[in-house]
């Protein structure tokens, strides 16, 4: 029905900036909130960032708040993520979620989610 492909991701200093890219084809993203969670090795996938379907609401971990800021675009079918303030503890796999909930919060807990594959963002002390 729709399928996401994460882009941007690479390393990175601490300190630097990065920003990801989260393009859908095969539906119009303005039907679904989207969001991005990231998942660090030996440790569960975890919520980062969420955005309304209108893009007039965002949401944030309070691990990322001020330092992140998610956005979209529906003219262009993608979401964006970008990251200021970079710290080694923000390396993970950072994959985009797409859902007709309302929140994508739900995808942590409901298997009411598209996924992506997911890009690696990695940064270094």
């Amino acid at each position: 029905q729709v399928q996401l492909v994460e882009s941007g991701g690479g390393l990175v200093q601490a300190g630097g900036s990065l920003r990801l890219s989260c393009a859908a084809s095969g539906r119009t993203l303005s039907s679904y909130a989207m969001g991005w969670f990231r998942q660090a090795p030996g440790k569960e996938r975890e919520f980062v960032a969420a955005i309304s379907r209108s893009g007039g609401s965002t949401y944030y971990a309070d691990s990322v708040k001020g330092r992140f800021t998610i956005s979209r675009d529906d003219i262009k079918n993608t979401v964006y993520l970008q990251m200021n303030s970079l710290n080694p503890e923000d390396t993970a796999v950072y994959s985009c979620a797409a859902t007709f909930k309302s929140t994508v919060q739900v995808c942590s807990t409901l298997n009411v989610c598209y996924w992506g594959q997911g890009t690696q963002v990695t940064v270094s002390s």
